[in-house]
């Protein structure tokens, strides 16, 4: 386990689904922007085709974020099923090939909150995770990915192996300093660090519940020796992070990364002492939420407009 950066490290501003903020999320448009913007690292979310292309999306289910409600030729693929213990309805990535869900558009998933962004929607296609490294090889500046794999013990049981398929794309990719690989479950770090993948692995730990991979809650693993995760990291949401800022601490104390997740600012995001007067979609004092989580000490934010961050970021040194 190789050790994380100390306290005194600058914290990485991570653009969440690239600026999902200003754009709709995981489009090339929204990366690019985060890049502009000042992002250190970019965070997609990895899930598969049923013929095994890696594809991004916040989720396989993907009715939220993309038209293929508008596409009658995809309407028989409307289905039920049970995803890591939760009952959804709507259209999976696992039923498609990538040439199907290469000719859908990307929508905005919060058209509520956000209605700048979603004057975006169709604008953008469906990347793969190749495309998003061709992404940051372009840049212009050194960047690092924070990959995500979702959902590998559902994948698994229907014949798609994400450490397998995420393994050989990420091992093409030579920049092994800049990579991170993110997991609710600590089964797929485990299983991608066996195959060689040269990364640093941080287990995200849910506010509640257990990860699908194990019956131990979240809250028992924490409570316990951090080093006995056998993990590079850990990121936690941000209700835990104020809830038990001692967390950070603990990681460095053991040699590890902590992040937290996901610093937004509207009104619905933050905590009750940070909102306006204004709606749900008007923003609060965002600046003192995301510099109070700052303070904390953590290695990184997830942050929906990297602009934000950065100058939360400024503010605090």
């Amino acid at each position: 386990m190789s050790a994380g950066p100390r306290p005194s490290t600058p914290v990485l501003v991570i653009g969440h689904r690239g600026a999902c903020g200003y754009r709709p999320e995981h489009t090339r448009s929204a990366y690019e922007l985060a890049i502009a913007l000042g992002a250190d690292a970019i965070e997609p979310d990895i899930v598969a085709t049923k013929d095994g292309e890696l594809v991004l999306r916040h989720e396989n289910e993907i009715s939220g974020t993309t038209d293929v409600a508008r596409h009658p030729e995809f309407a028989d693929r409307r289905t039920t099923k049970t995803i890591d213990g939760v009952r959804l309805t709507g259209w999976f990535t696992e039923d498609f090939t990538w040439a199907e869900l290469a000719t859908l558009r990307a929508v905005e998933r919060l058209p509520e909150l956000r209605q700048h962004s979603a004057t975006f929607d169709g604008l953008d296609p469906i990347l793969r995770l190749r495309d998003l490294l061709e992404i940051l090889d372009a840049a212009g500046r050194p960047m690092t990915l924070v990959a995500e794999v979702k959902h590998p013990t559902h994948f698994a049981s229907i014949g798609l192996p994400l450490d397998e398929l995420v393994a050989a794309e990420l091992g093409r990719w030579r920049h092994p300093e800049r990579l991170v690989v993110e997991c609710f479950e600590r089964g797929l770090l485990h299983r991608m660090r066996d195959r060689g993948v040269a990364a640093r692995y941080v287990y995200l730990i849910e506010d509640g519940g257990h990860a699908p991979d194990t019956a131990v809650a979240y809250d028992a693993e924490v409570a316990g020796e951090l080093r006995a995760l056998d993990v590079d990291g850990i990121s936690v949401g941000k209700p835990r992070l104020f809830r038990s800022p001692e967390l950070v601490d603990r990681a460095h104390d053991a040699g590890m990364l902590a992040f937290t997740w996901t610093l937004r600012p509207e009104n619905r995001f933050l905590a009750p002492a940070h909102r306006g007067s204004g709606s749900k979609a008007d923003w609060g004092d965002w600046m003192a939420e995301y510099r109070a989580a700052i303070a904390t000490g953590v290695d990184g934010i997830f942050v929906d407009h990297p602009d934000l961050g950065v100058a939360a970021r400024e503010r605090a040194e």
